[in-house]
């Protein structure tokens, strides 16, 4: 008969949507974490080897932290306009773009005869390290699904700490190993080569034109969050609209502030803890990675907390907190030069604890549509931090004053808590 001919489908052979979206939130996840990583990686292009450009060029801790101030300047500004950018012709395209200014960048580097060659290189990578924000975060948003955005803010995090962690040893490394730095930036183009082929390779997985299933729930979510918040945009408003909201300069100077304290630590906690505690450079040098390595920590359980905290700036307050208490203690002398150097790293924790409750802060403030506009101008605060810190602290370090360094760091992240604070009770009575 024909009831006979009728066979069920077995349910193992039937798609599971649930599955195959999770498939695609951990691909872009991945991606956008290495992209991230390796955009982290390239801050650190110049900085790890600060004393070869002292000894081979004759340079000052002022002139070296003016490169920092070039990357940044060039980065902050382009993260701004990169912003309009993305929305306008997408995040992929100008992802791709990126990376190959890095690539020209560590080429640069490796030619480099003299200063202007090094402000070439510094210039190059500020260029490459602008859209990631903004293209990043405007992939995340459209392509994974809203219950696995705190999973992705923090794994977007962590995996800058680690590109941080990994760029002094690799660059260390390297020149080490071949006796000269310049072997060091080939061997960072070759990295950006590589990354640049994986994302080709799987780029349809950073389409930021988000899946249907993504787009419903997506589009439904953040409309009553930045109802709440009292955001909400509408779509005649002007493209620039969103620069009148005060949460989104508030999110700026949050950013300004807890960069300029990386800032201090990136660059100059190595000499500094030289020359308070008279650790060698082989092992301060290292200190960076350290405080990466306890971010990437702190990120993991950040991620969790994001689902779990409904007042994310009181996280990020008492995370920076513990954080700033730990340079303090470094910054006065009291310990033990491997203690010292230990509370240093340890701080990392705090400020990656923060993270991913950050990063859902400016998107609870962000209004619809707007998103890469919103994270480029926010995170360009990231790039005036660097930039306008890095010489302020190089000048410190010139007159030895070694534990303002850390002092200077600390006081930066409690003015970073006073934003963060100031947000959050904003969207919280909205």
């Amino acid at each position: 008969m024909n009831s006979t001919t009728t066979i069920p489908t077995p349910a193992a052979t039937r798609p599971d949507p649930e599955r195959e979206q999770l498939r695609r939130d951990a691909a872009t996840i991945g991606l956008i974490g290495l992209a991230h990583g390796t955009s982290h990686f390239h801050h650190l292009l110049l900085p790890p080897l600060f004393p070869a450009f002292i000894r081979d060029f004759g340079l000052s801790y002022s002139e070296l932290g003016l490169l920092v101030t070039v990357f940044f300047v060039i980065s902050g500004v382009g993260q701004a306009l990169s912003g309009f950018l993305v929305d306008r012709v997408g995040a992929r395209p100008v992802l791709f773009g990126a990376l190959i200014s890095f690539l020209l960048a560590s080429l640069a580097g490796s030619l480099a005869q003299g200063y202007g060659g090094l402000m070439l290189a510094a210039a190059l990578a500020g260029l490459g390290n602008a859209p990631f924000h903004p293209a990043d975060f405007t992939i995340l948003n459209r392509r994974v699904s809203p219950q696995r955005l705190g999973h992705a803010f923090s794994v977007h995090g962590i995996s800058g700490n680690l590109g941080w962690a990994l760029a002094p040893v690799f660059l260390i490394g390297l020149s080490g190993a071949f006796d000269s730095w310049r072997a060091a930036y080939l061997g960072s183009a070759l990295v950006a080569v590589v990354v640049l082929a994986v994302l080709w390779l799987r780029r349809a997985d950073l389409d930021d034109r988000a899946s249907p299933a993504v787009s419903a729930a997506a589009g439904a979510a953040p409309a009553r969050t930045a109802g709440a918040a009292g955001t909400v945009a509408t779509a005649q408003e002007h493209p620039m609209a969103f620069l009148k909201l005060p949460s989104v300069w508030l999110c700026f100077s949050f950013f300004f502030w807890t960069t300029a304290a990386l800032s201090a630590v990136q660059s100059f906690a190595s000499p500094a803890l030289n020359r308070m505690y008279g650790l060698p450079e082989s092992l301060t040098a290292f200190v960076v990675t350290g405080y990466m390595l306890c971010g990437a920590v702190g990120m993991v359980i950040g991620g969790f907390l994001v689902a779990r905290v409904e007042r994310l700036e009181r996280t990020i307050a008492a995370a920076m907190a513990l954080a700033g208490l730990l340079l303090m203690l470094a910054g006065t002398g009291w310990l033990p030069g491997l203690a010292a150097a230990a509370a240093v790293a340890l701080a990392g924790f705090g400020t990656g604890l923060a993270g991913p409750s950050r990063d859902m802060l400016i998107k609870r403030a962000a209004p619809p549509g707007a998103t890469g506009r919103v994270y480029g101008t926010v995170y360009s605060g990231l790039d005036t931090g660097f930039a306008l810190a890095a010489p302020v602290f190089g000048l410190l370090l010139d007159h030895h004053l070694d534990g303002a360094i850390f002092f200077g760091a600390a006081a930066a992240m409690v003015l970073g808590i006073v934003s963060a604070s100031v947000v959050g009770r904003g969207l919280a009575r909205r």
